[in-house]
């Protein structure tokens, strides 16, 4: 179950489906206690059937999150998303925690607490950058 306060519009999330398989996707709407997605059964489910989508490797690629590269002095532990010319969100991936990075005098510190669902990864973008994280498929 994920709490409503957790999420906005444009998460991502899960719930299981009548094959109890687990299904993906985008929030499009929240009202009275519902999730609503106009590819779900109905339109929308109870809150308490969406399940947040944990955030792995495969994830982060797929939001265009880029390694670094060690031929350019950057840590491969280190995942970047450019959102302007001259800044971008690091992710530090390191016992299989992410964690988010903050550039202080050109050196990079972990800040906050590491991010464990793609909702958190999506907020903290769009608290960022204003901006929405979507998947590029």
């Amino acid at each position: 179950m994920i709490d409503l306060a957790d999420i906005r519009i444009g998460n991502y999330v899960w719930y299981y489906d009548r094959n109890m398989e687990e299904t993906a996707f985008q929030v499009e709407a929240i009202y009275e206690g519902y999730i609503y997605n106009s590819l779900l059964p109905l339109s929308k489910l109870p809150a308490d059937k969406v399940h947040p989508l944990i955030l792995d490797l495969n994830l982060l690629h797929q939001f265009g999150f880029i390694k670094g590269d060690p031929e350019y002095g950057e840590s491969p532990e280190v995942y970047s998303l450019k959102y302007s010319y001259k800044d971008s969100v690091h992710i530090l991936y390191r016992n299989e925690t992410f964690q988010p990075l903050v550039l202080v005098e050109q050196l990079q510190h972990p800040y906050g607490r590491p991010i464990v669902h793609v909702h958190q990864l999506q907020n903290l973008y769009h608290a960022l950058t204003r901006d929405e994280l979507e998947i590029f498929e």
